[in-house]
């Protein structure tokens, strides 16, 4: 029988890459993933309950103790009791970026363990992004669906097919869970992982928990004119016009601020600094704009957690290089920190610009998601479980998602929906999510399935 590694690399192989043309993709690589979770693990098929939603995501119930009784019942969701109306959930997603093949160490789909010992890794895209919580979570039920455990409550397992793109597939899982009257206690989805100095000077391990996620929006910048020759350019062509309104988004970015789930992390972390860094967070009240200010200088990451972000991501002009663009336009992505909305962020954007001639349009945007408490019982579920498999020296704290991810589907079904996957995770291997040589150390993985199991045997 094959070992857990063997399962999971077997998955990595199958390239269920998603595109946001989805005449782009290749069905099969999803059927084929569909079709080999059923052969890899048995239990977890002949236990829980399984639906194909929206096409390709898929969702699985694992009926509690508690709803043993009545397997045969419709869904009404009217019932009240625990496991019907607030069972654990926990998601993760089918679907992987595309790869620029050249740019790898390793076949991006071969799945290779390169190194030994403590530093064998398996590179992959997906390997973390996110294959690597969703095999763990389905290592940890088919172990303990095979060793005959009934969990109390209900435990979902939801897989959306589409996160890197559209996310239609958790959404429409979210949507059916509705209908159905159900409200989880808990949903749990990718997200932060258990990094080490997560600011300078804070040594300790911490497990970063999201409580939220910043909003995602894009503007699209228009400038126009009448076009010719490139020999004769007028004064203020339409590709200068955009790019000068580029640059004053550049120039002008959003002010600094300490959002309550990034201050609720620096009073997390603040016993275990050093000083004087123990007594400005500590202090937050009065030095808050001071140390939002020093962080957005502290690299991408840090500026991401204290402030609203723009950036130009697609730009097009002319047909070609000796015509003078008609149109010039701008991709602007946008994410939201908690506080600010999509309405917010155009306005200021229009304010910005300050050029009538350029039309800012919003393609298509969503605010932040609501915050989840870092108190009460989800919030110490998930904290207990991570000291008991994952080390009593890591401490778990809230942290805002800087990137969107299918939780966002869940918050309008429940007030506890966090992020985090329990894996530790180095710099470097975080920076390989979404770029070349994904890859994520085999004992981390391993770990994670532990974490997994736990939290399910709780539930």
């Amino acid at each position: 029988m094959a070992s857990p590694v063997e399962r999971f690399r077997e998955l990595l192989r199958i390239p269920t890459v998603s595109h946001a043309d989805e005449s782009e993709i290749d069905w099969s690589g999803f059927d084929r993933f569909q079709q080999a979770l059923e052969r890899l693990y048995p239990a977890l098929h002949r236990t829980l309950e399984r639906e194909v939603v929206d096409g390709h995501s898929l969702l699985f119930r694992w009926r509690g103790r508690e709803r043993a009784h009545d397997a045969d019942l419709p869904h009404d969701g009217d019932r009240g009791d625990r496991s019907a109306s607030d069972p654990l959930v926990l998601m993760a997603h089918i679907d992987v970026v595309p790869v620029v093949a050249s740019e790898w160490e390793h076949d991006p789909f071969a799945a290779e363990i390169v190194g030994e010992g403590a530093d064998a890794a398996i590179h992959a895209r997906g390997a973390i992004d996110d294959k690597g919580a969703l095999v763990a979570i389905v290592e940890a039920v088919e172990q303990l669906a095979a060793e005959g455990f009934t969990p109390a409550g209900d435990v979902y397992l939801a897989f959306g097919h589409n996160e890197e793109t559209a996310g239609g597939g958790a959404a429409a899982i979210a949507d059916l869970l509705r209908s159905r009257g159900i409200r989880p206690a808990l949903v749990l989805d990718e997200g932060g992982a258990v990094v080490d100095g997560v600011i300078p000077g804070v040594a300790v391990p911490t497990a970063m928990v999201g409580v939220a996620e910043r909003g995602v929006m894009t503007l699209l910048l228009t400038a126009r004119e009448g076009g010719g020759h490139a020999s004769t350019p007028p004064a203020m062509p339409a590709t200068a016009r955009l790019a000068r309104a580029i640059d004053r988004l550049h120039r002008h970015p959003f002010p600094t601020r300490l959002a309550p789930p990034v201050r609720a992390m620096l009073s997390t972390v603040a016993p275990h600094a050093p000083q004087p860094l123990r007594s400005l967070l500590r202090s937050l009240a009065v030095t808050g704009p001071l140390v939002a200010a020093a962080l957005s200088r502290l690299g991408p990451e840090m500026n991401a957690t204290v402030r609203t972000t723009a950036v130009a991501t697609e730009l097009s002009g002319a047909p070609g290089e000796n015509v003078l663009a008609t149109t010039a336009r701008a991709s602007i992505n946008i994410r939201l920190l908690t506080g600010d909305t999509v309405a917010g962020a155009r306005a200021r954007a229009q304010r910005v610009i300050a050029d009538s001639e350029v039309d800012i349009e919003v393609r298509h945007g969503s605010d932040p998601s609501p915050v989840s408490p870092w108190h009460g019982e989800a919030w110490r579920r998930l904290a207990t479980t991570v000291g008991q498999t994952l080390g009593d020296d890591v401490l778990a704290t809230p942290y805002l998602q800087l990137g969107a991810s299918d939780s966002r589907w869940f918050t309008a079904i429940s007030d506890h929906v966090y992020r985090f996957t329990p894996f530790h995770l180095t710099r470097a291997e975080r920076d390989a999510l979404h770029s070349h040589n994904e890859r994520i150390r085999v004992d981390v993985w391993l770990r994670g399935i532990g974490f997994y199991r736990a939290l399910v045997a709780a539930s």
